[in-house]
């Protein structure tokens, strides 16, 4: 009787005390209380505690003694703060170097490794007979469109159970997997005769001043549809800059452009009230525009690099010219070499007096040619 009472008296201690270390612990902090008060909460603790923490504050510190500037944990690092913290009450406030949140995935990802592991069969030989598998890859390359579960109830109908993970597993090696959804390059040809873009280039004159030349092109015909130029491009005037390249309700379906500030609400509503959609470009993508980027490469090595230029006007008369000769005399490498506004009149035909005549462009920067009798 007696000893049961001392027992007893002995366990309501013992959680008094635990408590009291709990407590003590919460109101203090690692790092930002004094040592004294630790001493104090450790005394609660029993010696396994003490020295699993003790272990997992050294492993701590011989990561950061080896490690430059950013901790940097091994497969062996992160299984052993994973096994003492789990041996840890109170394992977070043991954790200077790593978030809890840390531990915790890298406790997960140990535990899917594990079930991986123990999943995985005994035996690398497969399960089934090579001549089903080599069925199953004879038809998934006959047959393109076939996925795993009309294979299986092909499978089926001459006796052959497989199941349709296993099928899947084997189809990967005669075939790639189709795309879901339609890439942007496929969006681009199937809708080229419908789609412009547009895009601004910058062009300093001879004090530095800018000057924007804004151009908008069919992806199609590479056809040069519209340009315009000014020193100040606001949205209004980039607004009426589209109102001019649709006259007629002369519009296309879609309308590539960037993210660019300029394009604003009068923007916007004169190609909702056109009828355009307008597709804008994810940020830092100028592959999305790229045709349109080309287009400005081409103008600045073929034209405005070789150019002083003067002024405003300047500028709109030499663009004017360029674009003259861009859509009427310089073939594209896509469209076949062709012009894109090819001249309907077919040419004399080449007889052995026929002579081919050079037309200068922009001074002589360029030439079109054609044949004469």
């Amino acid at each position: 009787m007696a000893f049961n009472i001392l027992r007893h008296v002995q366990s309501i201690i013992e959680r008094g005390l635990r408590k009291t270390g709990t407590l003590i612990s919460r109101w203090t902090k690692p790092n930002s209380h004094p040592p004294v008060l630790g001493t104090i909460a450790d005394l609660t603790r029993s010696k396994p505690q003490l020295v699993a923490e003790n272990l997992l504050l050294r492993q701590q510190l011989s990561i950061l003694n080896r490690s430059v500037k950013r901790p940097r944990f091994t497969a062996a690092d992160r299984g052993l703060v994973v096994l003492l913290a789990s041996k840890l009450q109170r394992w977070k406030e043991a954790l200077l170097i790593v978030k809890p949140e840390t531990v915790l995935r890298w406790h997960r990802e140990g535990f899917r490794l594990f079930w991986k592991r123990k999943a995985r069969p005994a035996s690398p030989e497969p399960q089934i007979p090579a001549e089903t598998i080599r069925l199953i890859k004879e038809i998934a390359a006959n047959n393109r469109l076939w996925g795993a579960e009309r294979i299986r109830g092909e499978l089926l109908k001459v006796n052959i159970k497989v199941a349709k993970r296993t099928i899947q597993r084997y189809i990967r090696h005669v075939r790639p997997p189709r795309p879901h959804g339609q890439t942007w390059a496929t969006f681009l040809q199937n809708h080229a005769n419908d789609i412009w873009a547009c895009d601004f280039l910058q062009v300093p004159d001879i004090f530095f001043r800018p000057v924007f030349a804004f151009f908008i092109t069919e992806l199609g015909s590479r056809h040069i549809v519209h340009v315009g130029v000014t020193r100040s491009p606001t949205d209004e005037w980039v607004a009426q800059q589209l109102r001019e390249a649709t006259p007629f309700r002369e519009a296309p379906q879609y309308l590539i452009r960037d993210n660019d500030a300029k394009y604003g609400a009068h923007f916007n509503a004169i190609a909702t009230g056109t009828g355009i959609e307008v597709l804008r470009t994810p940020i830092k993508a100028p592959r999305a525009n790229a045709i349109c980027e080309r287009l400005l490469g081409s103008i600045r090595r073929e034209c405005v690099d070789h150019i002083v230029i003067l002024s405003e006007a300047h500028v709109r008369r030499v663009l004017m010219e360029y674009v003259r000769y861009f859509n009427q005399s310089r073939p594209h490498q896509g469209i076949n070499q062709q012009v894109p506004e090819p001249d309907e009149s077919s040419g004399p035909p080449m007889t052995a007096t026929s002579k081919v005549i050079a037309f200068p462009v922009l001074g002589g920067l360029h030439h079109a040619y054609r044949m004469v009798a």
